[in-house]
């Protein structure tokens, strides 16, 4: 790939990835991962805080939802993690986690602090998958 009108060859391409980051995740990214990977953490702590809730006129039920909450967190902590990493793979399932946050928003929409929230950190999450630096780095990666 050529540089940029106007640098060196050997100038790295701030578009890409940042010296900052141990795998020179860009900083939209970064943000969106550690966000996704507090999201992460409260999908698992409403799992765990279902477990302790489960009674026995309920027990398939809240064992169940035990642990597709469990399950949902752990998935996107791997992919928060990806994320960072700069894995192409962990971008898809991060933005389709986005959209069901903005429909439990939804749901929350009586009780607008925490549809708030919600909205926000999908927002946020958002715009740094689809910033332009997060989306060069995790093309460039893909063809690694």
């Amino acid at each position: 790939m050529s540089p940029a009108p106007g640098r060196d060859a050997d100038e790295p391409d701030p578009t890409t990835r940042s010296p900052y980051s141990v795998h020179g995740t860009p900083a939209p990214l970064a943000a969106a991962a550690g966000l996704t990977f507090v999201q992460a953490l409260l999908v698992i702590l409403f799992g765990v805080a279902e477990l302790v809730s489960v009674d026995r006129e309920r027990l398939v039920l809240g064992i169940t939802t035990t642990l597709f909450f469990i399950l949902f967190g752990g998935t996107l902590a791997l992919c928060a993690w990806g994320l960072n990493a700069i894995r192409p793979w962990a971008r898809g399932p991060v933005l389709l986690a986005q959209l069901v946050w903005i429909g439990l928003a939804w749901s929350f929409r009586g009780f607008w602090p925490v549809a708030l929230l919600l909205v926000v950190s999908a927002a946020v999450v958002l715009a740094g998958l689809l910033h332009p630096r997060s989306i060069d780095a995790l093309e460039s990666a893909r063809g690694d």
